[in-house]
C-alpha cells in the first residue's frame, strides 16, 4: 500500500510540474522563469520596453521574467531563437517594426516563417520617428522641405541611423509620395546623425523620437518639422504630423509587441489576457509614457494582421524606391 501511495505521489509531481502541463493550463503558467529575448544591445528603446514589460509581468505572475539580449543581424538572432524555441510560452521576444516588419520585407530568405512560426501575443504600443532640421536652416515645415527639394533635386542631405532602418524608410516613403529627391547620409547610429544636424554639418535628420531627438527639440538644438505617426506626440504636441502637412495617407510607427513561438490557442489567450492587464495598469503606463511609448494593446489576431500589413507596405516601398540593395 505504501509503495502504491508513493507511486501516485511521484506521478502527481510529474503531472503538475511538467512544463507541457504548465504550458497548457490556464492556472499554473508560469511554473518556472520566463525568458524574453531582445534582438538588440542593452540600453536602447527596444531593450527598455522589454525590461519594463518583463518586470510588470514578473510582478503579476509572482515569477521571474529574465531579459536575454541577443544582439545581431538586425534582431534576426533573437527572432530565430524564438521561432525555434519550445512551444510552451517560456521563451518570448520583444518583436518590433525591425524584426517583423522591415526584415521580412527586405530578406529574400529567412531561417523561419516570420508569420506562421509565431504567436503574436499583443502589441505594446509604439512611437513616431521625427524629421528634424538645424534651427538656422530655412526649412520650417514638411511643405518647405518638399518645395526646397523640388527646387534643388538631390542637393538636400538627411542623416539617419543607417540603411534599411525605420527612419531611413520613413524618408523613402515620403520621397515616393511627393516625388522629391533628397540624399541619404547613413550613420552608424542615430546619435551620430543627430549630433551632425545639431552641429550644422547636415541640414536634416530623421530618428526615433524618444531619447536624443526629443530632448534636442525641446532644448531648441534642432527644429522638429513633423512626426511620422498619424497622431501628434503628447511629448511634442506643437510638432505636426506628416499627414497633417498635406500627405493624409502617410504613416510610419515604430511599434513594439510581445511574440513567442506558435502556441496553442488556450495558452496564447492566457498570455494575451495577462499582458493586456499589465499594460492597462497605471504604473506601467506611466513608465512606458516616460520612455515616449504610446500604449496600444491588441488581440493576437489584430497583431498578426498588423504584421501582415506592415510587411506588404515595406515590400512595396522597397520595390518602388528601387532599393534592391536591401533585399
Amino acid at each position: 500500500m505504501r509503495i502504491l501511495i508513493n507511486l501516485l505521489y511521484c506521478l502527481a509531481i510529474l503531472f503538475f510540474f511538467n512544463p507541457t502541463y504548465a504550458a497548457n493550463s490556464d492556472v499554473r503558467f508560469p511554473s518556472r522563469p520566463v525568458r524574453i529575448l531582445v534582438g538588440y544591445a542593452p540600453g536602447g528603446g527596444v531593450d527598455m520596453a522589454a525590461r519594463l514589460v518583463g518586470q510588470a509581468l514578473s510582478d503579476h505572475w509572482g515569477s521571474s521574467v529574465v531579459i536575454d539580449n541577443r544582439a545581431g543581424a538586425g534582431g534576426g538572432i533573437a527572432t530565430e531563437l524564438t521561432a525555434k524555441s519550445n512551444n510552451d510560452g517560456y521563451t518570448m521576444m520583444l518583436c518590433n517594426i525591425g524584426t517583423h516588419g522591415i526584415t521580412p520585407a527586405t530578406s529574400k530568405k529567412l531561417p523561419y516563417d516570420y508569420l506562421n512560426d509565431f504567436s503574436f501575443i499583443s502589441r505594446i504600443g509604439g512611437n513616431p520617428n521625427v524629421i528634424m532640421a538645424h534651427p538656422l536652416v530655412s526649412i520650417r515645415s514638411i511643405s518647405d522641405l518638399i518645395a526646397n527639394a523640388k527646387s534643388n533635386p538631390g542637393k538636400l542631405i538627411y542623416g539617419s541611423s543607417g540603411v534599411g532602418a525605420s527612419p531611413h524608410l520613413s524618408v523613402e516613403l515620403l520621397k515616393l509620395m511627393t516625388g522629391i529627391n533628397i540624399t541619404h547620409a547613413p550613420y552608424k547610429g542615430a546619435a551620430l546623425a543627430l549630433a551632425d544636424v545639431m552641429g550644422g554639418q547636415i541640414p536634416l535628420s530623421v530618428g526615433n523620437l524618444p531619447g536624443g531627438p526629443l530632448s534636442a527639440i525641446k532644448s531648441g538644438k534642432v527644429r522638429g518639422l513633423a512626426v511620422t505617426t498619424t497622431y501628434r506626440s503628447l511629448k511634442l504636441p506643437e510638432v505636426p504630423t506628416v499627414a497633417e502637412s498635406g500627405l493624409p495617407n502617410y504613416e510610419v510607427s515604430g511599434w513594439y509587441g510581445i511574440c513567442s513561438s506558435r502556441l496553442n490557442s488556450k495558452l496564447e489567450a492566457k498570455l494575451n489576457q495577462d499582458l493586456v492587464k499589465v499594460l492597462n495598469s497605471s504604473a506601467l503606463k506611466q513608465k512606458l509614457d516616460d520612455q515616449g511609448i504610446d500604449i496600444l494593446s491588441s488581440t493576437p489576431e489584430e497583431f498578426r494582421t498588423h504584421v501582415k500589413t506592415e510587411v506588404v507596405k515595406w515590400k512595396k516601398v522597397i520595390k518602388e524606391a528601387k532599393l534592391e540593395y536591401l533585399e
